[in-house]
């Protein structure tokens, strides 16, 4: 994500919660898709996942629609339910990442399949880059 989007700053951070969120709310099927045989418990987590995520995206949409009203007036109010939305996305997906370290670590079919490795890798590193862009909002004062 680029810094120099000046006002227009927390709809770009927006933009990129609601992408993010989207994306990792698809990895759960991508990775109910490919683990065939995967362990009842990580399937009904992962369909637990996918139902927060797609929560979440609702909420960021929702944040959207009521920022892009305000015509570009930020009041400290709105700054402020925006970092606590950023906040909770970051979290969410450190949690996400968790989990999908667990699910490398603990789940005989992703621990014996190396292309599924490779793919829980890649979505790991693409929550981690979400996670990095999260966290250099939180942490700048551009917002």
């Amino acid at each position: 994500m680029r810094y120099y989007y000046g006002n227009s700053m927390p709809l770009r951070v927006l933009d990129e919660c609601e992408f993010w969120k989207e994306q990792e709310e698809e990895h759960t099927i991508v990775i109910r898709e490919l683990v065939k045989d995967l362990e009842d418990e990580y399937v009904d987590a992962l369909l637990a996942w996918e139902q927060a995520f797609a929560e979440t995206h609702s909420r960021v949409v929702a944040f959207i629609e009521t920022t892009i009203r305000m015509t570009g007036t930020f009041t400290y109010e709105l700054y402020r339910d925006l970092t606590t939305l950023v906040s909770f996305c970051l979290e969410q997906s450190n949690q996400f990442i968790a989990f999908c370290n667990q699910l490398i670590q603990e789940s005989e079919p992703v621990k014996n399949n190396p292309t599924v490795k490779v793919v829980m890798r890649h979505i790991i590193d693409e929550s981690e880059y979400f996670v990095g862009i999260a966290q250099a909002v939180l942490y700048s004062k551009s917002i």
